[in-house]
């Protein structure tokens, strides 16, 4: 019998990412594969191997012509953690194709790096660090007349997904109240969580800890503008840590660099960020250069858990590990 083929087309994913020797030989205990690095896969070679194709890893543009001569194919694996708008995904659920992404593998970073930017910012760690160097430190309660604890706060997540799922047991021992505002699930569903449903507007007012955990869709692209972004309390710590587009970029920064409030931001509209970019000198903020998920540990449990789901599904078994998109809702995202 042939073979079922794989077609490794991940980029901007790399070899030491998804093919290391180990999975490499699992793969090919499973399958022939067929694997482009350094750029999508160019559409020659795709069209070459596109009536074989069983199992796609990476996001490969499929349209509905395009499946039309993929017969044999049965999965396509995003080894990213969005979904992109050259899949036909409507297309692809009606034939029983499963589109996955490896979002969930990337959220227990994240969610780390949520709770740590939290502390940093409620207790002044950035800036003490910054005034220790300086010479103009102040020691004990006379440097922490700003500070806040994290035990007990009013917590609120902007965005219930695979951030917020990951990030919620941390918080957890702290004993916080946790407020979501999430419009895609039901308040019956939230508090089935232990979770305090709120609106939009007291997500963003009413909290020691605003975390924005939202993707960004068609339909939310720059929805916390100015105006709700003044209304977050002058003594909160928010924590931007999923994709920039859902904010009035200027106008936080903005905000926060007048002392509106604090903020730890690890995304930005244009990546890299510009040397001479005005955003490297806002005061007030905690910046990182979306490292929240790529951890080495993150793409060990990418390929953990996107070998576990190529299994499945070649066994002709429901994938298990990696999230299935929604064709309703894949369609509206506008992640990079």
């Amino acid at each position: 019998m042939n073979k079922p083929l794989i077609f490794l087309d991940p980029f901007p994913r790399n070899e030491a990412m998804v093919y290391t020797p180990e999975s490499a030989a699992s793969l090919a205990k499973m399958g022939k594969v067929v694997a482009h690095w350094g750029s999508r896969a160019p559409e020659a070679l795709v069209e070459e191997h596109l009536s074989e194709m069983t199992i796609i890893v990476g996001q490969t543009a499929m349209s509905k012509e395009r499946l039309d001569r993929a017969p044999n194919l049965r999965a396509i694996l995003n080894v990213k953690a969005n979904w992109e708008p050259n899949i036909d995904y409507a297309e692809c659920h009606a034939r029983g194709i499963h589109v996955l992404s490896a979002a969930p593998a990337m959220a227990p970073a994240v969610a780390e790096y949520c709770l740590g930017q939290a502390i940093m910012l409620l207790r002044g760690l950035h800036r003490a660090d910054q005034l220790f160097r300086s010479g103009a430190e102040s020691y004990g309660i006379a440097g922490n007349l700003s500070a806040k604890s994290l035990y007990g706060a009013d917590v609120t997540l902007l965005g219930y997904g695979n951030l917020g799922r990951a990030l919620v047991p941390l918080l957890r021992p702290f004993g916080v109240r946790i407020m979501v505002h999430d419009p895609w699930l039901s308040d019956g569903y939230l508090s089935a969580e232990g979770l305090e449903p709120v609106s939009l507007e007291m997500a963003i007012s009413g909290s020691d800890v605003l975390f924005l955990l939202a993707g960004v869709t068609s339909e939310n692209e720059g929805f916390l503008d100015r105006s709700l972004l003044e209304t977050i309390r002058k003594d909160s710590s928010v924590v931007l840590a999923s994709r920039a587009e859902i904010v009035d970029f200027d106008a936080f920064l903005d905000l926060v660099g007048n002392g509106e409030f604090r903020a730890a931001i690890d995304i930005f509209p244009e990546e890299p960020v510009p040397a001479d970019s005005p955003y490297r000198a806002t005061p007030n903020a905690l910046f990182s250069a979306h490292l929240a998920g790529g951890l080495n540990a993150s793409y060990a449990r990418i390929r953990e858990t996107m070998l576990d789901d190529i299994g499945q599904i070649l066994k002709g078994l429901p994938p298990l590990r990696m999230q299935k998109a929604d064709p309703k809702l894949a369609t509206k995202m506008r992640s990079r």
